[in-house]
């Protein structure tokens, strides 16, 4: 089987049409679509629907996708071995709020080692669950995460940091002198808060859920480096890991009662390609040493 018919497949897939696919792989589209139907008499399978709107993946499509994946994955681990480099497209999903970490920092050094790899970053304005949808339908090779790993059995999870949750409270607050803060005494304040699917609000919707608790979230902002200076307004109270949230920031944070916490992880299929793979050792790496 032609590995670039697979190519073609994938990229239909995944850029859910031919002429995304045709820019993608840098042929013309009358190209794909010819190997589209050389690839469907191959298996002797239609491995697309067809219509004026979309084109999606037939059952036998559906069924071919993973296996046309790690296939292609294969092809560049086997090359990597002959050539001893690591190459390809690598698209990463991010979080805009891990300044900590230093992002640039990171893919700059991934970079001067495999400059053969051509690195797509993105982020999600659905959170932790765009980005695990992003990864899910193919859209991604690596993403960041921040929820557990058992919350995405499907994927090969690696937990890179962990942050205990904190009350950030204004700095005149009646809590804010408190060495800890009950959640039953926040549940009836008005809350600042990432939007939802967002993995930090997932952790804090979990923990009131296991209390038998509600609350309010009034204000709703788009990153969670936002949410301390709406809180040091005076617009509600929020709970975040400790580390996201910046020195310099007017407010308070006090421990709660009820430990929890934050964790943040690296995501990849179950077969990554050689250049996930790369980045995962490399985020390690980094973090240890950050460590």
């Amino acid at each position: 089987m032609d590995t670039r018919l697979l190519e073609y497949f994938v990229a239909v897939v995944e850029e859910g049409g031919f002429t995304r696919a045709a820019e993608r792989c840098f042929v013309v589209q009358s190209t794909v679509s010819a190997g589209i139907r050389a690839l469907e008499s191959e298996l002797g399978a239609t491995l697309f629907e067809r219509t004026s709107r979309r084109v999606a993946p037939t059952p036998a499509g559906a069924a071919l996708i993973e296996s046309a994946r790690e296939a292609l994955d294969a092809v560049e681990r086997a090359r990597g071995a002959v050539t001893g480099g690591v190459r390809g497209r690598l698209r990463v999903g991010i979080f805009s709020n891990l300044g900590y970490l230093d992002l640039p920092g990171l893919f700059a050094l991934f970079r001067q080692r495999y400059p053969s790899v051509q690195l797509n970053l993105t982020t999600s304005p659905g959170g932790t669950s765009g980005l695990v949808e992003e990864l899910r339908h193919g859209r991604l090779d690596l993403t960041f995460l921040g929820i557990r790993p058992e919350e995405v059995p499907e994927f090969d999870v690696a937990v890179l940091r962990r942050s205990p949750i904190v009350a950030v409270l204004p700095v005149a607050h009646p809590l804010a002198d408190r060495d800890r803060v009950a959640l039953a005494e926040l549940a009836d304040e008005p809350f600042v808060d990432s939007p939802p699917g967002f993995g930090q609000r997932r952790v804090v919707e979990r923990l009131f859920d296991a209390a038998g608790l509600t609350r309010r979230v009034t204000t709703e902002v788009a990153y969670v480096d936002d949410v301390p200076p709406f809180v040091s307004a005076g617009l509600g109270v929020a709970l975040l890991p400790s580390e996201l949230l910046a020195r310099d920031a007017d407010v308070v944070a006090v421990p709660l009662v009820e430990p929890a916490e934050w964790v943040m992880s690296v995501a990849t299929r179950r077969h990554p390609s050689p250049a996930a793979s790369a980045l995962r050792e490399l985020m390690a790496e980094r973090l240890a040493s950050a460590d």
